[in-house]
């Protein structure tokens, strides 16, 4: 069988797998003056507009399909789902900076093995906690200005009205099976949509329920912390509530599989033209607690375009840092100081409130 090749150019043009999606496209306008791109996917010829925008290629890797693809670029990064690994391998096998927004924690954890064991001469990033690993380097952000990290709570509001690529599908689409998450130092399985809370994120309150990601994973691993909780709800509190009520009545544990895979895709994929994202995250730590409240008025695309381009930086040490090669994930961050400014430089605003003495500045006022 024919193995895909991609050799290190360090002077050649930055791989965007899934460049022409709905977040690749954000992403190659984000990168737009940096460095040259190069657009790879199914359908090259649905990326020509965005290639005259962004004075970009474009090529045709179908992962689904056996013919392989061969380019020489200085990084990749992979913005869709890559179930046999092709476009991880390709990268390990040729030294090049990997960037991937997309894997859900278990296949996260796959791609974890597969770099340890591989020895990767490059730089290897899993930046695929919320938002292309938005919401770990915020988390490491305040961490490290309360000196460590104790608990990570975050809360996501998801707009309806928001536009969304196929492939966040496939990362929610683990509402029927249960996930391990670390409280209070021990191991504990939960279940979706279970431990309903309301919170105010941003300007609205906003019932949310436990979710699987993969920030829960990384960031005791990273920073120590001995509790790190997600959960999610819509913008609509009555979507929410129907997503809960279906969870308990067990709908998504007897729906696994491709027979139910349109039903559930109906009920969990539904973008609209566009609406603000917004999150928050709230870190306890021996200087005491910080929430920031992370807002993009541009979406959830954008957002993780923003994480996609903020992992591209580290792995190219374009953000101030030398990139080491290895495994690291963006909670890692070796300067984690600057990961808000540059978020807010990228037009993503985050404003942090201390409720203790510790004393912090909020860089912007979110508005949600």
């Amino acid at each position: 069988m024919n193995i895909d090749q991609l050799v290190h150019d360090p002077e050649g043009p930055v791989l965007l797998v899934g460049g022409y999606g709905t977040v690749g496209a954000e992403l190659a306008r984000a990168t737009l003056g940096r460095w040259p791109l190069l657009l790879a996917g199914r359908s090259p010829e649905k990326a020509a507009e965005l290639c005259r925008e962004v004075s970009a290629g474009a090529r045709r890797w179908d992962l689904s399909a056996p013919e392989p693809f061969h380019a020489s670029v200085r990084a990749v990064v992979s913005l869709v789902n890559d179930p046999d690994d092709r476009v991880l391998r390709a990268a390990l096998n040729g030294g090049i900076p990997y960037v991937d927004v997309t894997r859900w924690t278990a296949r996260m954890q796959r791609a974890a093995a597969l770099a340890s064991i591989a020895s990767p001469t490059g730089p290897v990033l899993l930046s695929s906690g919320w938002m292309g690993g938005v919401v770990p380097l915020v988390a490491a952000a305040l961490a490290h200005r309360l000196g460590g990290a104790e608990s990570v709570d975050t809360a996501i509001r998801y707009g309806l009205a928001d536009r969304a690529g196929v492939d966040s599908v496939e990362f929610m689409d683990r509402l029927g099976v249960d996930f391990e998450v670390l409280e209070d130092g021990r191991s504990e399985v939960v279940s979706p949509l279970t431990s309903t809370r309301t919170l105010a994120i941003g300007r609205h309150r906003t019932k949310v329920a436990r979710i699987d990601t993969p920030e829960q994973f990384t960031l005791p691993l990273t920073l120590g912390a001995r509790t790190v909780t997600t959960r999610i709800g819509f913008s609509s509190t009555s979507s929410t509530s129907t997503l809960i009520a279906l969870g308990r009545s067990g709908f998504f544990r007897r729906a696994r599989g491709d027979r139910w895979r349109s039903v559930r895709r109906r009920l969990l994929y539904s973008p609209g033209e566009g609406g603000t994202a917004t999150v928050r995250v709230e870190v306890r730590g021996p200087g005491g607690s910080l929430t920031a409240t992370v807002a993009d008025a541009r979406g959830q695309a954008h957002m993780t375009a923003v994480g996609g381009l903020l992992g591209l930086r580290r792995v190219l040490g374009d953000d101030g840092a030398p990139a080491a090669a290895g495994l690291a994930f963006p909670d890692s961050h070796p300067l984690p100081d600057t990961v808000l400014p540059a978020l807010e430089a990228a037009g993503v605003l985050v404003g942090v409130r201390a409720s203790s003495a510790v004393s912090a500045t909020a860089s912007s006022t979110a508005a949600a």
